[in-house]
């Protein structure tokens, strides 16, 4: 049975200019029970990052460059795992692996635009923290609102552009191999090996791109909380240094973007920045559901029980609701 399918999925990789996704999840109860808990985390993750989004557009408490950018953290996660997620489930459920030529490069597209994007963000943030514990008196000009705008308009641009690039190459390579890709979205890494010409070079492209838009905002992030830290604990008198952390909360801010930052960057880190002959199909598809998966629910679940503002605010929405619908009902 096993070589039959074989044998006809390479007829069908011949004659089609579609790509196989040979997905995550087994066809078997397993994979079923599996993929309703990965359709439940995507659900849990849409609303919490659309309700964070709406919660910071909403209050003008919340209209500060800081929380800014936490909602368009949540815009691009929003985004993020709605490019992967309801392909995966449309073809586990229709039982049809398939992706058009088209669908691929638009997949590959999103996720490489949002992926840069966010490890630019993150280093904004970061940098907003710095400014706020180290120089808080140029605070209102280092991060004013024209400055967060440009932040966000150069993050998109240039991911954008970076993933324009990688994109048209991409599908500029033959494939003549198989058309089966071993992942459950497009993804570049798990592509080149169905070329039938040499793709080194492009390869190393890749990983450039991943150290300018991931390793080096990784750095400055680092450097930014680095110098956070030396300020603080070289303060001389212990109310400078809780001044210091409780400026703007900035002791909760630092401690809750340390820990999305560790969730985002491992997992990229262990995928595009180890050498090719120690990654396995098998482990690019398990890290991948870090990042595109399980990341985006957690942020919201982060942010908001770490951060006493948002998460007051949040309470205060949910209470308004059950009131309003008590109120409805009773009618």
């Amino acid at each position: 049975i096993i070589s039959t399918q074989c044998i006809s999925m390479e007829k069908w990789n011949q004659t089609s200019s579609d790509f196989i996704l040979l997905g995550l999840l087994p066809q078997n109860q397993t994979g079923l029970l599996l993929l309703l808990l990965i359709v439940s985390v995507f659900v849990f993750a849409c609303l919490g990052n659309s309700g964070m989004t709406a919660l910071i557009f909403l209050d003008p408490r919340l209209h500060t460059p800081m929380y800014f950018l936490l909602s368009q953290l949540s815009l691009m996660d929003l985004m993020y795992i709605s490019s992967t997620v309801p392909k995966m489930v449309y073809n586990f459920l229709s039982g049809q692996k398939s992706i058009s030529f088209l669908g691929c490069g638009v997949q590959i597209f999103f996720f490489v635009t949002l992926a840069c994007s966010e490890g630019l963000l993150l280093a904004s943030m970061a940098y907003d923290r710095f400014v706020a514990i180290c120089h808080p008196l140029h605070y209102p000009i280092r991060m004013s609102k024209r400055v967060c705008v440009k932040m966000i308009l150069g993050s998109w641009t240039l991911s954008s552009i970076n993933s324009l690039a990688h994109t048209i190459y991409t599908f500029q390579i033959p494939y003549c191999r198989s058309r089966a890709i071993n992942h459950f979205y497009c993804d570049i890494p798990a592509m080149m090996p169905l070329a039938c010409v040499d793709t080194w070079d492009y390869e190393y492209m890749v990983f450039v791109s991943a150290v300018l838009f991931l390793l080096l905002p990784f750095l400055g992030i680092t450097a930014s909380y680095g110098r956070v830290l030396f300020a603080v604990f070289h303060m001389r008198s212990k109310e400078g240094r809780k001044k210091a952390f409780t400026t703007k909360k900035a002791f909760t801010t630092c401690s809750t973007h340390l820990t999305v930052v560790i969730l985002y960057y491992a997992p990229f880190a262990f995928t595009y920045l180890q050498p090719k002959s120690l990654r396995s199909p098998e482990e690019d598809k398990n890290m991948a559901v870090f990042y595109t998966i399980l990341t985006p629910m957690l942020n919201p679940i982060i942010y908001s029980l770490r951060n006493k503002e948002v998460a007051a605010m949040t309470k205060l929405t949910v209470r308004c609701r059950v009131i309003a619908f008590v109120g409805h009902t009773s009618m």
